[in-house]
């Protein structure tokens, strides 16, 4: 089981937002949920940029939960960047969790390397069973690889 108990979310709507945050902390799960707003701040915080340059402060997530349509750089955007950019954190595991069950963007988010894709749900039940089944797949069962700082 890992250690790090860091997932980073990016997402920009604050409601949806506040409805993860509310899934997480209703089903009682043991994780650290941070969050950004936007594309250019996930690639700072990951990269170790300013203002995240210190990882005793902002950590490497032990996954990246990202939605597809962010301001500033999509999330798929931020996933190209990450697969193809940053050697150091390649294997970092990604999940997207978006509103868009389109093909096209399916399809594009699996070829550039994301781990798993998954619909927001619309019911809140339905948003803590997939947080409570994130929690047990990701961050018990999923063995993941080394990532560097």
């Amino acid at each position: 089981m890992l250690t790090n108990k860091l997932v980073l979310l990016v997402e920009d709507d604050p409601a949806d937002a506040r409805l993860i945050q509310r899934a997480f902390d209703n089903a009682k799960l043991d994780i650290d949920l941070t969050r950004l707003t936007n594309g250019d701040d996930a690639v700072a915080y990951l990269g170790g940029k300013p203002p995240y340059d210190n990882r005793a402060l902002y950590p490497i997530p032990a996954v990246l939960l990202l939605d597809i349509k962010l301001p500033r750089r999509s999330g798929l955007e931020v996933l190209s960047w990450l697969r193809n950019q940053h050697y150091a954190l390649k294997r970092l595991p990604v999940v997207i969790l978006t509103s868009s069950r389109h093909s096209i963007d399916v399809n594009r988010a699996y070829d550039l390397g994301v781990n798993s894709y998954l619909a927001k749900p619309e019911s809140s039940a339905d948003l803590m069973r997939l947080a409570e089944t994130f929690h047990s797949y990701w961050m018990q069962l999923n063995e993941n690889p080394d990532v560097q700082n």
